[in-house]
């Protein structure tokens, strides 16, 4: 689908569709310290359309109770109009907090205005210390810990008024997720792979916002859920000969799945090489019984598996690279297209450091040598990645 079809679309990030959730399954087995979920998303009636390769954004609530916290915590009862940054008009303080805020990320404003306000003498030594020029890193490491409700709970002699506290927020924003399906296999369904976010900071559960929110608090085929397709340039080449290179551990194996649906389905006739990895084979296998169909029919040509912790020595996709390095660079020097998809940090980096190693390795080059090669490929669109 081309981009100037998704523009012509009645709904968009400002205008999103009112989806419906069919289907929610975790994907993981027993024994995962994971929880990662498949979602089926129903496009109805609407016009959207998407490309494998595409995002969709979801515009998620915050939680209830949390939400109902706040509203005590300040004294309000929830009714109060406020306006949020860049509201076109005021909302009830309830609404304001429970879709259109981030309740997330105070910064270090937030500990400066709590500082002047609370009474209690030992709270702002305490305060007053962390916004010293020298505990720069015990702040960040404070502020990582809390949430804007914590400031209220904790210091509850620094009040605020509902609007005051409003404007201290940021806007709640949507999330982007890489698609998980083709337009040729689910032209009206749109399929999401999503850990769920869950973690205790400073005496309490935390939740990823939009994870939990679809995995916890949408009823399947009923609550209506604002989403949006976001275009990308992400994409499977777009000569069908051309071989696909995939290396997609944990949730990176989104784009992937549609990738593959994609090629079989148009009948492609490049060959698809694919490397997942995740904690543990029996656990966090994710599409398994896809993946060893795909294989079985010689739809993925290779299909290589890292597990980082089925043995003493943890084994990343990066490790499998290296392992198959002379057949890597047989494909990427045949024209093959090499994309990336998953953690910024640390995966992605590690795997363009063993790309480069594998290039001038194989392909018998210097280090200034292969870095051209693997900005050329870019130029060409032969390496791709989707990170995050």
């Amino acid at each position: 689908m081309s981009e100037g079809n998704q523009a012509n679309s009645a709904y968009n990030k400002d205008n999103p569709f009112p989806a419906r959730v069919v289907e929610n399954r975790l994907l993981n087995r027993p024994g995962s310290a994971k929880e990662t979920r498949h979602f089926v998303v129903d496009l109805g009636e609407s016009d959207l359309v998407y490309k494998a390769g595409d995002s969709l954004g979801v515009f998620a609530r915050n939680r209830p109770e949390e939400v109902a916290e706040i509203v005590q915590l300040l004294g309000a009862t929830g009714d109060e109009l406020v306006t949020p940054l860049r509201a076109p008009a005021p909302l009830p303080l309830r609404e304001a907090l429970g879709s259109a805020l981030d309740l997330d990320g105070p910064t270090k404003k937030m500990v400066e205005l709590v500082a002047s306000r609370v009474t209690d003498t030992g709270q702002k030594a305490q305060l007053e210390g962390l916004l010293r020029p020298e505990a720069k890193e015990q702040l960040e490491e404070f502020l990582y810990q809390r949430s804007f409700v914590d400031f209220l709970a904790d210091y509850p002699t620094a009040k605020f008024a509902p609007q005051e506290f409003v404007g201290l927020l940021r806007r709640l924003m949507p999330r982007l997720y890489s698609i998980a399906s083709s337009p040729r296999v689910y032209p009206r369904q749109i399929h999401l792979t999503i850990a769920v976010v869950r973690y205790h900071t400073n005496h309490r559960d935390r939740v990823g916002v939009c994870s939990s929110f679809l995995s916890d608090r949408v009823a399947v085929g009923c609550t209506p859920v604002p989403v949006f397709v976001s275009h990308s340039h992400f994409g499977p080449p777009e000569d069908t000969a051309k071989d696909c290179i995939m290396i997609g551990p944990g949730t990176g194996i989104a784009p992937f799945r549609a990738f593959v649906q994609d090629r079989v389905a148009a009948g492609a006739t490049g060959r698809n090489w694919v490397f997942f990895g995740d904690q543990k084979k029996a656990a966090d296998y994710l599409y398994e019984e896809e993946w060893e169909d795909f294989t079985a029919k010689h739809q993925v040509h290779r299909l290589d598996l890292a597990w980082s912790r089925d043995q003493a020595n943890k084994i990343y996709v990066q490790d499998r690279m290296r392992e198959n390095a002379a057949e890597l660079w047989a494909w990427i020097s045949g024209g093959a297209h090499f994309y990336v998809c998953g953690d910024a940090k640390r995966m992605a980096k590690d795997v363009d450091a063993a790309l480069h190693e594998i290039i001038a390795a194989q392909g018998r080059m210097d280090t200034a040598a292969a870095a051209e090669y693997v900005k050329q490929m870019k130029k060409d669109k032969r390496y791709q990645r989707d990170v995050y």
